[in-house]
């Protein structure tokens, strides 16, 4: 059994893509963590395929080192605004987080909210100056941003009295002093977490208790819970007692930051710990004790969740607070695939078997809901964003399954008098100084209001908005045009605030097939002058899918699969060469940022299709007069 004194959990938070899971790989390369012969990817952290392929860490996970006799617990963090719920309750894990910032960017949105959370739980935070060696690189900048963010939190003396370290995660070195000591080595690094991160607190040989911050699911034995020991041990197979404790809401709409000190007991059942494991590196494995300070997941009760209290049967009355679990701010509807090609590239599931597989998600993905609804084709899915559900719906497409998706539409909450509420966003965005104004005029048509505007002295302008999450939906393509790629734009959920007005987002119609068939060269050409395509020659088309984007509003019925009549008449440009268009080919995000409220995303192992919600020409057209007379 170790000493609590030589066990450290710390937790890395970040912006997206500021290098977390690439320290992590320097890190275990210098505590040699694998064999010198072993084959070892990049982002070893990132194990998800869609992680790799994004570049961004989806679900918090955890590992340990070992250095000079101390037991490291590093936790790391997902850096997107749609999981940094996860964030906040991997905090209630640690002692103490380390702080990434780009020397380059300087603290972004996403960084702000989960370093509030971090300084509210008392934490005092090592800041990771990271990418020092990049070309355009402000340390001195960037930490002098970082040292203005804490202020303006509320940190006190001591916490804005920061450690401070510099380096690469990428080229694997760490140092206090950027300019006296040598580029190499991570060891400036455990020095610093061994130093400055307090040993966890608790005594080893008081009652079990710990709280579960995290779950999920196995398939022999079912649902998981981790958390770290407060105080105590744990054996495999010991009794203990969960409670169940709920927040006590005095407000229909809860905002984050909300003061909220009251809980209830709502359940308390004796249980055992059937299975216990703790992290050895990056595996799992199965261990019979733990004490306290130690991460431990462990199995046996039948329910498990996030903030449960697990302890003692003989420690009287163990409540802890509840641990706050994010609120949903978008929802779609999830279909059966109805459309003509269904079942041609993947299975073609049911109801049931869609309602199976989103139950199954729900098990271990917290962040989610699903409710009925008045159809019996679709089921209503709620989650923290776009990329929450996209997400989702990649993994299912990804398993072979075929369904359609609607349109991303904001959750509104009323309040006592009400009052609409909706979901308010803080948007910053990083653009070239000749883009500004264009960026400036579009985001303020969608809502947004601007809070500040400063120049970063690198030819770039930072702008600041506080704009509603309807306003962003379908504006990230607009903005990479607008900006030329060059703009970089980052956001995270503020809160609710009162409801903005109606929004004018999209402006141009859809090209809509009249016929089911194949895509035609000739077609396609005269097409081409009328809008963008989305399809290829020989592409299959049906009767109410869409084939393109309309240069103008309102929706274009077109015959894509018409070809060129063949008469014994030689033509006049038959040596003419013809030119088509590149198609524009819709990715799952950009499908749903683009389509309309009465059009679908068809979802394919093999292929992502926009249709329209109702097929027939004539149920369209029965649709819209209902509509202008009701």
């Amino acid at each position: 059994m170790r000493s609590i004194d030589k066990i450290r959990n710390v937790a890395i938070i970040a912006h997206i893509d500021h290098g977390k899971t690439t320290l992590i790989d320097s890190i275990f390369r210098t505590t040699h963590a694998f064999r010198e012969n072993a084959q070892v990817a990049d982002r070893v952290m990132d194990n998800n395929e869609l992680e790799r392929e994004r570049g961004i860490t989806i679900r918090a996970k955890h590992c340990t080192v070992e250095w000079a006799d101390y037991h490291i617990n590093i936790v790391d963090t997902p850096g997107h605004a749609d999981f940094s719920g996860e964030v906040e309750r991997v905090l209630s894990m640690v002692d103490s987080v380390l702080l990434l910032v780009d020397a380059n960017e300087g603290p972004m949105p996403q960084t702000r909210y989960v370093l509030m959370r971090a300084l509210r739980m008392g934490y005092r935070p090592i800041v990771i100056v990271n990418k020092v060696d990049r070309p355009n690189a402000d340390p001195a900048g960037a930490l002098n941003k970082t040292f203005d963010l804490f202020v303006e939190l509320g940190a006190t003396d001591y916490q804005c009295d920061f450690p401070i370290l510099y380096g690469s995660g990428l080229h694997g070195w760490l140092v206090r002093d950027l300019e006296k000591d040598a580029h190499e080595g991570m060891d400036a690094l455990f020095e610093m977490i061994v130093e400055k991160v307090p040993a966890p607190k608790g005594n080893p040989d008081a009652p079990f208790l710990m709280q579960v911050s995290t779950i999920g699911w196995n398939e022999h034995i079912g649902r998981t819970g981790m958390g770290r020991i407060l105080q105590g041990s744990l054996r495999k197979g010991q009794s203990m007692q969960r409670v169940v404790t709920h927040w006590v809401r005095h407000s229909t709409i809860h905002r984050p930051g909300d003061p909220r000190d009251e809980w209830e007991v709502v359940d308390n059942t004796t249980d055992k710990a059937a299975y216990l494991w703790a992290t050895r590196g990056l595996e799992t494995v199965l261990i019979d004790e733990a004490v306290a300070g130690d991460i431990v997941t462990l199995a046996g009760p039948k329910e498990l969740n996030i903030g449960d209290t697990l302890a003692a049967p003989e420690l009287d009355n163990p409540q802890l607070p509840p641990l706050d679990i994010e609120e949903p701010t978008v929802s779609m509807l999830f279909m059966v695939n109805s459309g003509p090609f269904a079942g041609r590239e993947g299975q073609a599931i049911t109801m049931r078997q869609l309602r199976g597989r989103l139950e199954k998600e729900l098990r271990v993905n917290v962040a989610l809901r699903m409710e009925e609804t008045e159809r019996g084709d679709a089921v209503k899915v709620s989650g923290r964003g776009e990329l929450h559900l996209a997400i989702l719906i990649e993994e299912m497409r990804r398993e072979g399954m075929e369904l359609c998706v609607s349109p991303p539409e904001i959750i509104r909450h009323y309040d006592e008098h009400g009052k609409i509420h909706e979901p308010i966003e803080e948007l910053t965005i990083d653009v070239p100084m000749e883009f500004q104004g264009t960026v400036i005029e579009k985001v303020s048509q969608r809502k947004g209001e601007l809070l500040h505007m400063h120049n970063e002295g690198r030819g770039l302008v930072r702008l600041e908005f506080r704009i509603p999450t309807r306003g962003l939906i379908g504006y990230r393509s607009e903005f990479l045009t607008d900006t030329r790629g060059l703009g970089i734009m980052a956001s995270r959920f503020s809160g609710y605030g009162p409801w903005c007005g109606d929004i004018q987002t999209r402006n141009r119609g859809s090209m809509v097939s009249m016929d089911t068939g194949e895509a035609s060269g000739y077609s396609l050409l005269n097409l081409q002058e009328r809008g963008t395509p989305f399809v290829s020659p020989m592409d299959p088309v049906y009767a109410g899918m869409i084939v393109g984007e309309n240069s103008r509003p309102g929706d274009l019925p077109c015959n894509p699969t018409k070809r060129k009549a063949l008469t014994n008449h030689r033509s006049a440009t038959k040596e003419q060469t013809v030119t088509l268009d590149v198609p524009r080919k819709l990715t799952l995000d950009a499908a749903l940022e683009w389509i309309a409220p009465d059009e679908l995303v068809e979802v394919t192992p093999k292929s992502v299709r926009t249709r329209k919600a109702l097929l027939a020409a004539e149920d369209r057209k029965r649709e819209e007069r209902r509509r202008l007379a009701g």
